[in-house]
């Protein structure tokens, strides 16, 4: 399955050794999440391809996997700062 550019996009941000705040704060840029939301808008309307069903289950994949990330980059933080 090819990378979405969502998956650029993280890929390259994990690559530069990104601080556990960085990793907080981390967000896709405008043209990917407009891509998702074209690709979701497309899956309402029934009209998504099988290819771009796959991609848009991939994103929702990385969505879900980076959410953890940046929960535990912030509790990380926050007991950090507390002790």
């Amino acid at each position: 399955m090819p990378l979405t550019r969502a998956d650029d996009e993280v890929i390259a941000f994990f690559a530069n050794g990104p601080t556990r705040e960085q990793i907080a704060a981390f967000r896709l840029s405008h043209e990917a999440v407009a891509r998702v939301r074209a690709l979701q808008h497309k899956n309402s309307a029934g009209t998504l391809s099988s290819d771009e069903a796959a991609a848009l289950d991939q994103c929702v994949q990385l969505d879900q996997i980076m959410l953890l990330i940046r929960s535990r980059a912030r509790q990380i933080e926050q007991s950090n700062q507390t002790a």
